[in-house]
């Protein structure tokens, strides 16, 4: 067949222009569009609700307190400014609380990151019933703290105390656990480390893990040892979550209130303020002295010195890691020139 065309009259053609779309169309793509730029928004949204809940707003809160003369069954009082922050800064027990405060964080953070390094080192190597001893050293931090600031008492109970016992079976003198300063703070700080050594373990051991086998297999072929293996590979891959367990022992250490409180259920930190802690001082100040605004001054004081910390640990670890990758590269440059110079003489 033979197709004919008919003078002045023309084919229908296509049109070259693209075809609009549909308002379904363009609707689906706009959700896209959105859905894409705010679902990360949406996903981390209840976490900064919540905080801003139960986090800053009573931070907020409690700053405007600090402000007042507040008292706990009156209320709002006379607004006065930073009255209450000088009235605490002047405050002997004040000081007297931070420097317990201090000795106990000292006596319990140190040997606790030691003691978690060491067991978390221990629990990564290939040994039997990994998952029991895992569990095991769990089990003192599933116990709450009231039972093991009672347990914990009774031991270093100064008459009849297993410690004290203990010690008199050896000849030697009974020790003050609870009227003396230093006795008093080491007891908190067994009690402290007895209940979070387990759990920074576990959070160390999921970072060693982590290193790369491969490293370790080729240190060892090269004839580095079980200890060189260990503070030239796991401790530098593991430094994040090291700082990140130096901070969260810093904020607990210098927040502790439940250990003291319980060690000596008769006082509010010993019958001389021996072991009473800045959380202690400052409970102390809200509900029985009922000066609100002075607790709140105490609590906005312990946290600027918490967030102090903070960054002083940041700042520390920030340079040792850039000291430590500066002496990688020299080092590095020296194996590549040395090699060089190899490749040139030959």
């Amino acid at each position: 067949m033979t197709a004919t065309l008919t003078p002045g009259k023309t084919t229908p053609s296509r049109s070259s222009s693209p075809r609009t779309p549909d308002r379904a169309e363009r609707r689906r793509h706009w959700l896209s569009r959105l859905d894409v730029k705010a679902s990360p928004y949406a996903y981390v949204a209840p976490f900064f609700i919540v905080f801003g809940l139960v986090g800053l707003f009573p931070l907020i809160y409690t700053f405007v307190v600090s402000l007042y003369d507040w008292d706990l069954l009156k209320g709002q009082g006379d607004f006065v400014g930073i009255d209450n922050f000088v009235s605490v800064l002047q405050d002997e027990f004040f000081w007297n609380s931070l420097f317990n405060t201090f000795s106990i964080f000292v006596l319990s953070s140190i040997p606790q990151l030691i003691a978690a390094t060491f067991i978390a080192a221990i629990l990564d190597q290939n040994i039997r019933s990994k998952t029991f001893w895992r569990m095991s050293i769990l089990l003192p931090y599933v116990v709450t703290p009231a039972a093991v600031a009672l347990i914990f008492s009774n031991m270093f109970s100064e008459n009849y105390g297993l410690i004290n016992n203990m010690l008199q079976n050896f000849g030697l003198d009974a020790i003050g656990w609870k009227t003396d300063t230093l006795p008093s703070h080491i007891a908190i700080a067994t009690m402290v480390n007895w209940r979070w050594t387990g759990y920074n373990a576990l959070i160390l051991l999921a970072a060693m893990q982590s290193v790369p086998r491969d490293v370790h297999e080729s240190a060892a072929l090269d004839g580095a040892g079980m200890l060189r293996r260990f503070f030239s590979i796991t401790l530098p891959s593991i430094r994040p979550t090291m700082v990140f367990v130096i901070i969260t022992a810093t904020i607990g250490g210098l927040q502790i209130f439940v250990e003291p409180r319980l060690f000596d259920a008769a006082t509010a930190g010993g019958s001389q303020r021996q072991f009473q802690t800045t959380v202690l001082y400052l409970w102390e100040m809200a509900f029985f002295r009922q000066n609100f605004g002075e607790a709140s001054a105490i609590a906005w004081l312990l946290f600027l010195i918490i967030v102090g910390i903070g960054l002083i640990n940041f700042l520390l670890s920030k340079s040792i890691a850039t000291a430590e990758t500066k002496v990688s590269t020299t080092r590095r440059q020296r194996r590549l020139a040395a090699y060089r110079n190899k490749e040139v003489s030959r």
